[in-house]
């Protein structure tokens, strides 16, 4: 059962950082200090657990703003459920990472 399945510190801390507001890659980074060699492998393994969804954005996005084109991740219904779980598994992970209403107390 998916919302029993157990997260590494790695993975709770990407699924944090996504529910944060951390939805493509390089910002997954910068909110978790993980490096890309972790970020995206741990992102494949959440997708394909069907932890998180994701989807690229228009390509006349990136160009009007000279870039390339970024994946945007959203967490899933079983994912956010994972997530709790994660939150009472790994009690600093909203410490490290706050989430929006964290940040309003």
């Amino acid at each position: 059962m998916v919302s029993q399945m157990k997260l590494s510190h790695t993975a709770a801390m990407i699924l944090q950082a996504i529910d944060t507001g951390c939805v493509y890659g390089f910002s997954i980074m910068e909110m978790t200090g993980l490096p890309s060699g972790t970020v995206y492998p741990a992102m494949r393994r959440l997708e394909r657990d069907e932890l998180i969804s994701s989807r690229w954005e228009r390509q006349s996005i990136a160009d009007a703003e000279q870039r390339p084109a970024r994946k945007y991740y959203k967490l899933t219904a079983a994912g956010r459920v994972t997530l709790e779980g994660s939150r009472k598994r790994y009690p600093l992970l909203q410490r490290m990472i706050p989430s929006e209403e964290a940040k309003s107390l």
